[in-house]
């Protein structure tokens, strides 16, 4: 008997996806639909029912000396792309495990070089 889990919804995610799903409230007392962007590979993303998210702010401008964030700027091609509403901010030092079924939609996607800003930012915050 496999006891490979696989994925049960009909969105399919990739690294890279801006997508919508409900984060919890650091009270633990309510959720509010927010953006947040894949970044585990795709081979677990198509095997598995849960993913690895990034979570996204508009609220905190980056301060340009922090290597773990992502800043997004809305008006560059690059950030139309993303399908974000807001010049925002990648926190990759705050991921979380999501249960792919909670992702409401995607929004977007991260274009190439923003791909490349998201991994060094994911470095910076493992340490890896």
């Amino acid at each position: 008997m496999s006891m490979t889990p696989t994925m049960s919804t009909g969105l399919k995610i990739s690294r890279g996806d801006a997508v919508l799903l409900p984060i919890a409230f650091v009270s633990g007392r309510g959720t509010k639909l927010r953006p947040a962007v894949v970044v585990q590979n795709d081979h677990l993303n198509a095997r598995l029912n849960s993913t690895i998210v990034a979570i996204v702010t508009s609220t905190n401008v980056r301060a340009q000396s922090e290597p773990s964030q992502l800043f997004i700027d809305i008006s560059t091609t690059d950030g139309q792309q993303t399908g974000l509403l807001h010049n925002s901010t990648v926190k990759c030092e705050h991921i979380d495990t999501v249960d792919q079924r909670d992702i409401v939609r995607t929004i977007g996607r991260l274009s190439p070089p923003l791909l490349q800003g998201l991994e060094r930012c994911i470095k910076a915050a493992l340490a890896v």
